[in-house]
């Protein structure tokens, strides 16, 4: 089946990963994938919350949000309708899960870090290309405090691990990686994985949105995001080495 641009299959769209974007916070990217575009943001307070305090523990959260004209049609801001939705709620949680799974919270000491994932444009993948972005964007903050001597521990004992995300789904019976919101909204089966640099698991989550899917074609789409994952994981390594 063809793509809308033209891709294979198990190919990833255009991924951009464009470091200090921003003047301000400890560590920001711009992550692309494709005409998806997210800023993502890491703010560092020396500290943490008030039920962490003595535990020498730091603690790392997320926060997502969407700009109103992110998409086709205008949204209202979440801070006029007076509540945070469901959907926001959820991401922020994934994110904040995700990059807790790369980080030794004691070697990281009694310091928080908040990172704030803001779409400026969506084209699907929001979710995904926000951890990946974000990943770096803590490894910077984390740098900058290891800079200013706050830590319990190094840099490569606080990130122990790196970790990036894409999505897949079935279309048309085959399945495929990295979905724009073209086929995101027709997919049959929606997934997002979220793995290690290594390849290990950190959270699945997949939906059959037209039915129900296979074992071999959940195989597949795993296999599919383990190996986007990777050549995400290779595009962070050399977003943080240039």
């Amino acid at each position: 089946m063809a793509r809308p641009d033209g891709r294979r299959p198990d190919q990833l769209r255009p991924v951009t990963l464009t470091r200090h974007w921003s003047t301000h916070p400890e560590g920001s990217v711009l992550v692309g994938f494709g005409a998806t575009r997210v800023l993502c943001t890491a703010s560092v307070t020396e500290g943490v919350p008030r039920w962490r305090k003595g535990s020498g523990l730091g603690w790392v959260t997320a926060e997502y949000a969407m700009l109103p004209r992110a998409t086709n049609t205008r949204s209202d801001r979440e801070s006029v309708r007076g509540k945070v939705g469901g959907r926001t709620h959820e991401i922020s949680r994934l994110i904040g899960r995700s990059l807790r799974a790369c980080v030794d919270l004691k070697a990281l000491g009694e310091n928080s870090i908040v990172l704030d994932c803001d779409v400026l444009q969506a084209d699907g993948g929001t979710r995904t290309a926000a951890i990946t972005g974000a990943y770096v964007a803590l490894h910077d903050a984390v740098t900058w405090l290891a800079e200013r001597k706050a830590l319990a521990g190094k840099v490569e004992k606080v990130m122990h691990r790196s970790v990036a995300a894409v999505s897949v789904g079935v279309i048309g019976g085959e399945p495929m990686l990295d979905l724009c919101y073209a086929e995101d909204v027709t997919a049959e089966v929606d997934m997002n994985v979220v793995c290690t640099g290594t390849g290990d698991f950190v959270e699945v989550q997949g939906t059959g949105e037209a039915g129900v899917f296979a074992r071999d074609q959940l195989d597949a789409l795993l296999d599919l995001g383990v190996a986007g994952c990777l050549e995400l994981a290779d595009a962070q390594r050399k977003a943080l080495s240039s």
